[in-house]
């Protein structure tokens, strides 16, 4: 109104026209005002309602959303505990398995330490069989010997009775060394079985066996002798 000239009435009527035109203006615009108001105070109104029930269904959704995040977090804390537990058995798991590994080899090498002890102590109770069957296929060939000379010479000797005495005591004690020999054998047999020994000891032991039982006098002890039978004739 103040921006809008006023013009110049030539009378009172047609100012009072102007006046009652520009009331009249105003009104409607007033009118037009006020039912936009009412109008914008109604879409507030609504807009502030269905924001309510935004804000309502938000701080829901955040509180829901905060539950989630806490149930979340418990059960990250939880995975965590229980893969830590995991980490620390599966570690102790390997430790053992390490353990158990270092075992195992460790026998593995006695084991092959023990059957290589076996096939040397084997080796060596063959080759003291060996040498003791030599030592006694000796003895017996000398005591053969021995009674072949004494079957030669029994003829010629006086005491008979003292010569059948003597060979039959070499034929005992052949005997008696073909079953010690029988059983050191066994023995041997037995001891190379169950664990390595010292077959040194018993090829030691059996050859000295042996070289005693050579050491017996070939011919025997007559009346009419001494320690020795005569030359053939």
């Amino acid at each position: 109104m103040d921006s809008e000239e006023i013009p110049t009435f030539s009378s009172p009527k047609e100012e009072t026209a102007y006046w009652k035109e520009l009331s009249l203006k105003y009104k409607q615009s007033f009118q037009e005002a006020r039912e936009e108001l009412a109008e914008f105070q109604e879409g507030s109104r609504e807009l502030e309602a269905e924001l309510e029930a935004q804000l309502v269904q938000a701080e829901q959704r955040n509180r829901d959303l905060q539950a989630d995040n806490q149930r979340l977090k418990c059960e990250v804390e939880t995975l965590k505990e229980k893969l830590e537990h995991q980490h620390v058995q599966s570690y102790k798991q390997v430790s053992l398995l390490e353990d158990d590994l270092s075992q195992t080899r460790a026998i593995k090498d006695q084991l092959h330490k023990y059957v290589r002890e076996l096939e040397q102590a084997n080796d060596d109770l063959e080759r003291a069989k060996r040498a003791t069957i030599v030592s006694l296929e000796d003895f017996e060939q000398r005591l053969n010997q021995a009674i072949e000379r004494n079957a030669f010479l029994e003829s010629e000797l006086d005491d008979k009775e003292s010569l059948l005495v003597s060979v039959q005591r070499l034929k005992d004690e052949a005997r008696d060394l073909r079953q010690e020999l029988a059983v050191r054998e066994r023995q041997q047999e037995v001891t190379r079985k169950s664990a390595p020994s010292s077959p040194t000891l018993d090829c030691e032991k059996m050859d000295s066996a042996v070289q005693a039982s050579l050491s017996l006098p070939a011919t025997p002890v007559g009346k009419g002798s001494e320690n020795s039978f005569p030359s053939p004739k």
